[in-house]
């Protein structure tokens, strides 16, 4: 946990009065942080410590990252990054050889602020290299199950919405969770290779009543969309899975055998 930046009127945590009251969730995060860790080593996974700081900001459209100056014995200033994830490392440690790999840690994102979104927050990332990725669904699903019961929650809540870790999941892919959720065949915005049609989302949301802004690039459109018709309804009584992204939207992820126009992403 990290204090609060750029808030003077912070409450004064480190006070005893206040610390009392935050202190179970102190306590709460160590029990998760416990039990993640067995299930990784249970599961012969190695954990790495990538460094914080790094050359390239990295290269994903909408993540920004912290710059800073590291001056050498020279005095000479180079310009360095704080990591938005460990991602560049761990991958250095997969084209070695490495087979199952796992950090936990700090990263950081600029230009992210929001009662969700902190610009510091710990990241646990994680990869099994040749295997389904069927596989780490599964991960995720029986780690929130341990997280969920390391602290003693039997239901997870949020702004009056609850969502039962331990029931069976939801499976849906995002073609499905659009035409659910947001009444748009997301198909028929794209070709049969996964190219994609701005306009042509533009009018399947005009189609259905929904506002299309001024930037009409199907990648703004579909996040728009995203978030505002289909995340919503996600996680309603039982975890939702949500797999199957538009090739477009899965830059690194391998497309699916069955159809081009979606990637293994969830």
């Amino acid at each position: 946990m990290s204090s609060a930046p750029f808030s003077p009127a912070a409450s004064p945590r480190w006070t005893p009065q206040i610390h009392a009251d935050r202190r179970p969730l102190l306590l709460g995060r160590n029990k998760i942080d416990t039990a993640l860790r067995s299930y990784l080593a249970e599961n012969d996974f190695i954990m790495v410590d990538p460094p914080g700081l790094q050359r390239s900001p990295g290269n994903e459209t909408h993540l920004h990252a912290f710059a800073t100056t590291a001056i050498g014995n020279d005095g000479v200033g180079a310009t360095l990054f704080l990591h938005t994830s460990p991602e560049f490392s761990m991958k250095k440690l997969l084209a070695a050889g490495e087979r199952r790999i796992a950090s936990l840690g700090h990263v950081w994102r600029n230009r992210e602020r929001s009662a969700l979104h902190h610009p510091e927050f710990t990241m646990l990332e994680w990869y099994r290299a040749g295997e389904d990725y069927g596989v780490i669904i599964e991960d995720c699903l029986a780690m929130l199950k341990l997280a969920a019961g390391a602290v003693g929650s039997k239901m997870l809540r949020y702004k009056g919405r609850e969502c039962d870790p331990f029931a069976e999941a939801e499976r849906l892919n995002v073609v499905q969770a659009f035409e659910r959720y947001a009444g748009i065949d997301l198909f028929a915005t794209m070709d049969t290779a996964g190219n994609t049609d701005g306009e042509a989302l533009a009018s399947a949301m005009i189609a259905v009543g929904l506002d299309v802004p001024e930037d009409r690039s199907w990648s703004y459109l579909f996040s728009r969309v995203l978030v505002e018709k289909v995340e919503p309804n996600l996680g309603l009584g039982r975890v939702t899975v949500l797999d199957r992204y538009p090739a477009a939207e899965a830059a690194l992820a391998r497309r699916a055998a069955d159809d081009m126009r979606v990637s293994e992403r969830f």
